[in-house]
């Protein structure tokens, strides 16, 4: 058996199997590392992904099976990038398989092929005094041959081509056969003349922050730490052009898809450079192309979610992590990565600079700065020179609200709409009210499939789960005792309402996840916001992020103390990064604008701080206080999670995979503690409970994992129990 005519071969999606040895194809070239085959497994066949070339298999050889088909010529990943998939898999605890087959656009990881490059047309061929003669009668076709004179030989692209009809393909066809026109691939651009407009001109702290990067040629970790609407975005301009000059790819991430579009619009008008997107609200096809377009480099700068870190791009020259707190950066569900965490992995496996940038850094952060593993660079003023808001609380003992807004917080709304400026009022909680109850029995409107109470919705007369998404009509009455059912609380939708009984002259733009949905309903929100048609802004935390807002005089907390008592370990950082990001919206150009808190614990600790000494103040107490207490930063996490439609059963597995902690890996090296159940144990007719394992030595907890998640998957488990592993959790419970 010749060398390398044996594969080891990942397959996914959807198995977790191990690495399997195979044959290569009887015909046609071995298809290498990197590479698809179609694979078969059982009775069927899959798609696999070829991560070695053996001499020997300890696989009899009766028994190893060829590769039915190679699916690609040629790796689809660049070496450094699948190495970072290989450890992500390793570190996260995630079969192999099922990896790599995430890192793929839908097509390719169901087998499809990578598509074509694009093609543009140009004039070509016959001279111009004979050109007229064979188009004499196709006025449709002399048109075309018109347009693509005027492009030169630039040509026009594709999407050009058929804004001008839909038959676009057969007018150009007809123009090749008469010889003129003529497809052809675009080379890669020359990074001269890239520049759409000039750069703005940078403050001190900016232009030292640029100096400072600038100067690194290999893998470097800059913390950006800027306050909002100190430049950090101008300060990412300015490298990306450095990085475009030096004929390379930008990667930037956003942590969600209402943030990509705003990026990828101010790239767009700075340079004249193809980008490619990738977000989930791409459809499949669309997806495809930016990700066949980052992998070829036509696409100088790629920007996207927390997927499109493990994008491939041939020349990488930068990372960019934008408001690298969020926790939209861990993935939840599956394969339970964080992109950030990854991106600093892959731009030191790349020997390239990542840039972090954020108001409120996460405490992970802050700590590798303090450790001398990221260097520092501050932006400390807005670039505007504007003073921050100024902040006010409002002690909602001694002003009690009428329908959500205190008397003080009124005030300060209608001294800011009457000036012109709009208004900012930030709720994080859906629907119109979260309780329904009966005044007389107590009784709530619960969820028959979680733990939680249902959220009414006025408007479309519905109760309904925000975590299983169940859903049904109120009843008419108390369906215990009779009595009318009462509302308890607000959420967005019963304030927009009240907002416009109150504030009749000025509409009102509420954003949250139930009213903006998908990518246009977002820009047609934003867009009406830019041009002042709206003056009252009302959201949940969609409305935190990166947004400019420049007419914005006054942002109102309604509820300050939501999260402040989290049973979350990460709750009062949360809470913290949230209340100066909304801050952080108001007065961003002339004037210093006004923040108010509405909260019925003004002297708790948190906000006076965060008031006295701002965002550096408490991240230090707050790192100080997870060092005594021995959690992350200082220790590192991992939760086993089991979940049952029975608790017991659930539980009874916890028990075994508790039992089968590995000797070596327990003690004072790694702590297991529990089971427990989870915060919510009931949802979706599962009950959820974890083990938590803890340890301050990382290597020693991935050590542990390796032999714990391989002892827990031979366990014999009780039916219909699922468990997962999640590593550096976001969240405990």
């Amino acid at each position: 058996m010749s060398s390398g005519s044996l594969l080891r071969v990942a397959v996914g999606p959807r198995f977790a199997a191990p690495l399997l040895d195979y044959l290569a194809p009887a015909e046609g070239p071995v298809p290498p590392v990197g590479a698809r085959v179609s694979a078969p497994l059982g009775k069927g066949r899959r798609t696999g992904f070829v991560l070695e070339h053996l001499d020997k298999s300890e696989v009899p050889a009766e028994r190893l099976r060829p590769v039915l088909e190679a699916l690609d010529a040629e790796p689809l990943w660049d070496t450094v990038t699948l190495e970072v998939l290989c450890w992500a898999a390793n570190y996260y605890g995630h079969p192999l398989g099922q990896v790599l087959a995430y890192a793929l656009p839908q097509q390719l990881r169901s087998g499809g092929r990578l598509p074509a490059p694009p093609l543009r047309w140009r004039a070509c061929g016959i001279a111009s005094d004979e050109a007229p003669k064979l188009l004499a009668r196709a006025p449709r076709q002399r048109e075309f041959r018109d347009r693509l004179l005027e492009a030169g030989r630039g040509g026009l692209a594709e999407q050009a081509l058929a804004s001008l009809t839909p038959d676009w393909r057969r007018i150009v066809r007809i123009l090749e056969e008469k010889g003129l026109a003529e497809p052809f691939e675009p080379e890669v651009p020359e990074p001269a003349d890239m520049l759409r407009e000039e750069p703005l001109a940078l403050s001190g702290e900016q232009s030292a922050a640029v100096s400072a990067m600038s100067m690194d040629r290999g893998f470097a970790c800059h913390l950006l730490d800027g306050v909002t609407a100190s430049g950090k975005t101008e300060v990412y301009l300015h490298l990306v052009e450095q990085v475009l000059a030096s004929g390379r790819q930008c990667l930037l991430l956003a942590p969600e898809i209402g943030l990509t579009p705003q990026l990828a619009e101010r790239l767009k008008a700075r340079f004249s450079v193809p980008a490619a997107v990738l977000h989930s609200g791409l459809n499949d096809g669309e997806r495809l192309n930016a990700w066949a377009d980052a992998r070829a480099g036509r696409a100088r700068l790629v920007v996207g979610t927390r997927s499109a870190v493990f994008v491939p791009c041939r020349e990488l020259g930068l990372i960019v992590v934008d408001e690298e707190h969020d926790p939209s950066y861990k993935q939840q569900d599956g394969f339970r990565y964080q992109a950030r965490d990854l991106a600093v992995m892959r731009a030191s496996r790349s020997g390239i600079p990542i840039v972090l940038g954020s108001a409120t850094p996460a405490l992970e952060s802050l700590l590798n700065v303090q450790r001398g593993r990221y260097a520092h660079r501050r932006l400390t003023k807005k670039v505007t020179g504007t003073r921050p808001p100024l902040a006010r609380l409002v002690d909602l003992n001694r002003h009690p609200p009428e329908h959500g807004l205190s008397a003080p917080l009124l005030e300060a709304m209608s001294e800011q709409l009457e000036s012109g400026s709009q208004v900012l009022l930030y709720l994080n909680r859906r629907g119109f009210a979260p309780v329904l109850m009966c005044p007389d029995c107590r009784r709530t409107e619960e969820c028959a499939h979680c733990d939680a109470r249902l959220v009414f919705y006025r408007r479309r007369d519905l109760l309904l789960c925000h975590h299983c998404g169940a859903r049904r009509r109120p009843p008419p009455a108390c369906e215990n005792c009779g009595s009318p059912l009462q509302t308890i609380g607000r959420g967005t939708e019963r304030l927009e309402e009240e907002l416009q009984a109150r504030f009749e002259d000025y509409p009102v733009a509420r954003m949250d996840r139930d009213n903006v949905r998908g990518r246009r309903r977002l820009e047609h929100i934003l867009g009406g916001i830019r041009e002042r048609h709206y003056r009252i802004l009302l959201g949940t935390q969609m409305l935190t992020k990166g947004h400019d807002f420049p007419s914005l005089g006054l942002v109102g907390v309604i509820d300050a103390d939501q999260g402040m008592f989290s049973q979350e370990f990460r709750g009062p950082e949360r809470l913290a990064q949230t209340l100066v990001q909304v801050a952080g919206r108001a007065g961003r150009r002339e004037q210093p604008g006004l923040l108010v808190l509405q909260t019925r614990f003004p002297q708790h600790p948190l906000l006076q701080q965060l008031l006295k000494e701002g965002y550096g103040g408490f991240a230090a107490s707050a790192l100080d206080l997870r060092r005594l207490s021995g959690w992350p930063p200082f220790a590192h996490l991992a939760v086993l999670r089991a979940n049952a439609p029975e608790a017991a059963s659930a539980r009874e597995f916890l028990d075994r995979a508790k039992a089968a902690v590995p000797e070596s890996g327990a003690g004072s090296a790694v702590e297991v503690l529990g089971p427990a159940p989870a915060l919510m144990e009931r949802r979706r007719d599962r009950n959820h409970a974890h083990l938590l394992a803890r340890s301050t030595d990382r290597a020693r907890l991935q050590a542990f994992l390796g032999r714990w998640i391989q002892a827990v998957r031979e366990l014999k488990r009780p039916r219909r129990v699922s468990w997962s592993v999640d590593v550096d959790p976001a969240e405990i419970g």
